[in-house]
């Protein structure tokens, strides 16, 4: 609403208003959030590999079943990896975003991503250095169907080079699945434990 100011008879032009829109730079990336998701995920999936490891080991134990680990029980072993797995990543993801203030739903999946990224890297340097880190498990089944493929072997038949290699195959298809899941649990996580901003001056 503008104003007219009168001045005896004169009548005085009101003030021109100059209004601009102030734009508050934030980082989307909160380091310190998702360093604390990266640790909660790696020590829930400790945990939960430790508690479903044991569950699978009594079961085999109390069954009377022979000590070679058959086909079955490996692709146990896999699942109830892989659920861990998924667990973790959620909960990381969760309290990435719940630790940090409010933010809208991209800047969450954002931090979210780089949750997963950090875990993956983190893991794998784990596994480099002999630890079993949140993508162990399928990245382990990885390295060793790789390390078995025949280099100028003359010993390893047609055959049992077609099998390695298939086993090759399945274990890099299984670490390449498993670690999109956990993308997306990861991301699930973050967008769930989001706070919305109350004010729309700016987005975070």
């Amino acid at each position: 609403m503008s104003y007219v100011n009168r001045v005896g008879d004169d009548v005085m032009p009101p003030e021109a208003t100059v209004t601009g829109r102030v734009t508050e730079y934030r980082d989307r990336v909160r380091w310190g959030p998702i360093i604390s998701g990266v640790l909660v995920a790696l020590a829930t999936q400790l945990i939960l590999s430790a508690l479903f490891g044991a569950i699978g080991a009594g079961n085999i134990a109390g069954s009377g079943a022979p000590r070679t680990i058959t086909p079955d029980v490996a692709s146990g072993v896999g699942i109830w990896s892989t659920v861990a797995l998924l667990i973790s990543l959620f909960v990381g993801g969760w309290v990435t975003t719940r630790a940090c203030g409010p933010m809208n739903r991209n800047t969450a999946l954002l931090n979210g991503a780089i949750l997963w990224a950090t875990t993956l890297a983190l893991s794998s340097w784990l596994l480099a250095s002999g630890v079993t880190g949140a993508f162990g498990v399928a990245a382990t089944s990885a390295a060793e169907a790789i390390n078995r493929l025949p280099q100028n072997v003359p010993g390893v038949t047609a055959e049992q080079a077609r099998d390695i290699a298939a086993a090759t195959s399945r274990a890099l298809w299984w670490f390449v699945f498993g670690s999109l899941l956990g993308l997306a649990a990861a991301l699930i996580g973050a967008v769930v434990g989001a706070r919305s901003p109350r004010t729309n001056n700016y987005n975070t």
